[in-house]
């Protein structure tokens, strides 16, 4: 089965064709940073403009380069939420027109959803009811959260971050130490060559937890807010002049630090039970995020799985490998056509 998947949740526009859920036949992505850029993060009014300007030529090319043509196409799978909503409209307007024109189902996906499954891309030899139950940490520029995994369309929400998620932490500590956006990557680069030892930030462990959120248990949650704030107090009484090269290194190194060793502590607590852990979402390409994940899961004893880097950020390789699971167990689709974006969609839903 031939799935083109359509991923524009916010600022990446994305396209891929992906046969029986496994095998990735072509995966486009047009990444939009140097528009975001100038401005330290993604500006939503940019991101969906980018978006109708680049969608078609993005899945034409995703076509062509499956290398299969549009009538052997057997649906169309699209990301519907979590994400902006200005984006979400995009991709879903898209992928239903294209729908209607080839007389093709349509699957909705939930993002989060796409993220946990990329660890079974381009692995036929391994099936998701092979591992289920497990373990997710989905850690990305919008989401940080620990999941448990029972099956495909079957999730369970342990924890997740009450505020800033893991990547919007590395984008906003980048900003402050004036290292550019994106900011993971430029805080990775940064810290190899500090002192995580520099300055000791807080770990952002919450022991309390606000009625917004009820049943979840404090201890399986994560905030970063604090932390941001921490390091803004910081540059304040210690200004980062000319010069201070080392100091941006050794504070990068902290900062990090702080954001890996809370997700590594939070990671090892909330796995007590698990034997597989997956860490996915662009923020697992973190190198430091990594090492101490390997070596968490080497104390307990536990199997980590990572996806592979191409699949780690956004990509709509994913949206159509989990579209397959869906449309094999027969999971409700009739209604695909007249759905609508859900900004806000929580994992499961």
């Amino acid at each position: 089965m031939n799935i083109l998947g359509i991923e524009t949740s916010c600022d990446e526009t994305a396209a891929a064709v992906v046969r029986d859920g496994h095998t990735v036949l072509s995966n486009i992505v047009y990444t939009q940073i140097a528009h975001h850029r100038p401005y330290g993060g993604v500006v939503p009014e940019i991101a969906s403009r980018k978006h109708v300007e680049h969608l078609p030529e993005v899945i034409t090319e995703a076509v062509t380069a499956s290398g299969i043509g549009w009538d052997d196409l057997d649906a169309i799978a699209v990301t519907r939420g979590p994400g902006l909503a200005s984006s979400l409209l995009v991709g879903l307007a898209g992928a239903k027109g294209l729908a209607i024109r080839l007389n093709i189902p349509l699957i909705g996906i939930n993002h989060l959803e796409g993220h946990i499954y990329s660890i079974f891309l381009d692995h036929p030899d391994m099936p998701p009811a092979s591992l289920c139950p497990f373990l997710a940490l989905i850690v990305s520029g919008g989401h940080t959260c620990f999941i448990q995994v029972n099956g495909i369309g079957n999730y369970t929400l342990l924890g997740r971050t009450i505020d800033d998620a893991a990547g919007e932490a590395f984008d906003k500590g980048a900003n402050l130490l004036g290292l550019g956006y994106p900011g993971g990557p430029a805080i990775d680069k940064a810290a190899r060559s500090g002192n995580p030892e520099f300055v000791t930030f807080p770990r952002g462990f919450v022991r309390k937890l606000q009625a917004r959120m009820p049943g979840l248990i404090p201890r399986n949650c994560v905030s970063f807010s604090g932390l941001k704030t921490a390091l803004l107090y910081y540059i304040k009484d210690h200004p980062l002049g000319s010069g201070s090269a080392a100091d941006v290194n050794n504070l990068a190194a902290s900062y990090q630090e702080a954001i890996v060793d809370t997700l590594t502590q939070r990671a090892s607590h909330v796995s007590e039970s698990a034997k597989v852990f997956a860490v996915v979402g662009g923020v697992s390409l973190n190198k430091r995020l990594r090492e101490t994940m390997a070596a968490m899961v080497g104390k307990r004893r536990l199997r980590l799985i990572l996806a592979a880097p191409h699949y780690c950020t956004d990509n709509a390789a994913m949206i159509a490998g989990v579209a397959f699971h869906k449309w094999e167990s027969r999971h409700p689709l009739d209604q695909a056509l007249d759905m609508d974006a859900d900004p806000n969609l929580g994992i499961g839903e």
